[in-house]
């Protein structure tokens, strides 16, 4: 898969690299300020999907890359296993997003203080949360880290 004669995985990569830590910083706010989750909750979801997404594509990308260069196989061999890794660990920040999305209450948005509730799963839905924002961060700079060192050595 090129893009005007550039490799798309490189391009796509950046994405990911862009969008993985502002889902999870996001994830991480939402979790732990429940004043922000009125306003937090729908960028929370679309920035996971979108994480998940270029992940995907940069998977796709990464193999399509490997197929039409075999000779990269020896240095990308670890890049390859962990940029699996970090489709797969986007893929599940999705539905735990989603969770926190639906679980998680908080103060409304109007002035009346209409919508605002409480949840009894307030607590492990946050601690849930916390941990996949932590895990997609950390498995996103040891996928981008050892793709650099295949790249620059």
């Amino acid at each position: 898969m090129e893009l005007n004669g550039v490799p798309l995985h490189p391009l796509v990569v950046h994405a990911v690299v862009v969008l993985g830590p502002l889902a999870a910083l996001t994830g991480l706010a939402y979790a732990v300020v429940p004043k922000w989750r009125w306003l937090l909750r729908w960028p929370l979801v679309v920035l996971a999907v979108l994480t998940a997404v270029t992940a995907f594509i940069a998977t796709l990308s990464g193999e399509d890359l490997l197929e039409s260069r075999p000779e990269l196989a020896p240095l990308v061999e670890e890049h390859e296993e962990r940029g699996e890794l970090l489709r797969n660990v986007s893929l599940g920040y999705v539905p735990v997003a989603v969770l926190a999305a639906w679980a998680l209450g908080g103060v409304s948005a109007l002035a009346s203080g209409r919508g605002a509730r409480e949840s009894r799963w307030q607590v492990p839905v946050a601690a849930l949360l916390v941990v996949a924002s932590l895990g997609l961060v950390v498995v996103l700079f040891l996928a981008g880290d050892s793709g650099a060192r295949a790249v620059w050595g």
